[in-house]
């Protein structure tokens, strides 16, 4: 599906040129303050909820009877997952498939979103050995200052 993006503005001051584009289609309208939006036709919403709750709920039928499998086939799934420490990976599949399978049972599944992202941002870095070393520490606090915290006492 082609998406097309337009400043949220244009919706505001152009519609003309924003709903159009929706026959062939999803806009994405771009906010400088904000989150992205995204406009799509229902038919299409319908088509991509229906079809990633079927695909969530299938792996969280094969997840209960072969919980391996199901991990394999994540674990292949994710390339970045080997710029992960190894304790890391294991822990990392574990979690995306509990908060996939609690998505799949609940139909929520901005946590797994979230943890997916939250994960690929840690491997990402752990691709980077200097960037992954100087956040592991030491770090120099020879710039940290003090903060006086609210009430004047240590917290």
């Amino acid at each position: 599906m082609a998406t097309r993006t337009f400043a949220f503005s244009t919706l505001i001051n152009k519609q003309t040129s924003v709903f159009p584009a929706l026959d062939d289609s999803d806009v994405i309208l771009e906010r400088r303050d904000a989150e992205n939006l995204v406009l799509m036709r229902s038919e299409r919403f319908d088509a991509l909820v229906q079809g990633l709750g079927l695909a969530a709920r299938s792996l969280a039928i094969i997840a209960k009877s072969n919980r391996s499998l199901a991990e394999e086939v994540f674990a292949e799934e994710l390339p970045w997952l080997t710029w992960l420490p190894a304790d890391a990976r294991q822990e990392c599949v574990t979690e995306l498939l509990d908060q996939l399978l609690a998505g799949a049972a609940t139909g929520l599944l901005l946590p797994f979103a979230r943890a997916f992202g939250e994960w690929q941002s840690t491997a990402e870095i752990y691709s980077d050995p200097e960037l992954a070393a100087r956040l592991r520490g030491p770090f120099d606090t020879a710039d940290a200052q003090e903060v006086e915290r609210p009430g004047g006492g240590d917290a």
